[in-house]
């Protein structure tokens, strides 16, 4: 796959998104970073502001939220943006690459496991960079399946995933990039 005929969508918060983003600008594949007014970026490149009408697109109860993740959520306006957020990234991208933590209820670690859910939910192929046991997971027949790194296989897909990146963790996107698109 050429990597200029490929767009990478994230919300350009540092770690995990900045590191996807770099690459993309590195390999030349497009990058658009969704947003909202209020929202500090640590990479900012091609970013779209998400207007209110965007972001109630991508509404969802909190409780519903809360619900699908096993975690609690407090109706707070920033977090219910940043979901909202996530929404227009995985509705874009076809497939999801993450970098985080599997937890042991098959959810994803921290915000990024709404991506994930979404992901889930949207039916898009998804895989998870697990910081703690140092590898590729695969969303298969409702559960993790162990894989070697995958490789991007569609034109468009988002990078997302923990602010808390690891050596490894990042050595895992790099692989992901070469692995998929020649320099």
């Amino acid at each position: 796959m050429n990597a200029g005929d490929c767009t990478l969508y994230h919300g350009g918060l540092k770690g995990a998104e900045t590191a996807f983003g770099e690459l993309a600008e590195q390999y030349g594949a497009n990058e658009v970073i969704f947003t909202f007014d209020g929202h500090r970026l640590n990479r900012d490149r091609n970013a779209v502001t998400l207007s209110e009408e965007d972001l109630q697109r991508g509404d969802i109860s909190m409780e519903i939220a809360s619900r699908m993740m096993n975690r609690t959520y407090y109706e707070t306006e920033k977090i219910r943006r940043v979901l909202q957020a996530i929404f227009h990234m995985v509705n874009k991208g076809h497939q999801v690459f993450v970098i985080g933590t599997i937890l042991e209820d098959n959810s994803v670690k921290g915000g990024t496991g709404w991506a994930v859910e979404l992901a889930k939910l949207f039916n898009r192929p998804l895989h998870v960079y697990d910081q703690n046991h140092e590898g590729w997971f695969t969303w298969k027949n409702d559960g993790w399946q162990p894989e070697e790194t995958p490789t991007i296989a569609y034109d468009t897909f988002v990078g997302s995933g923990t602010r808390y990146l690891s050596d490894k963790g990042k050595a895992a996107i790099e692989k992901l990039y070469a692995d998929s698109f020649t320099s």
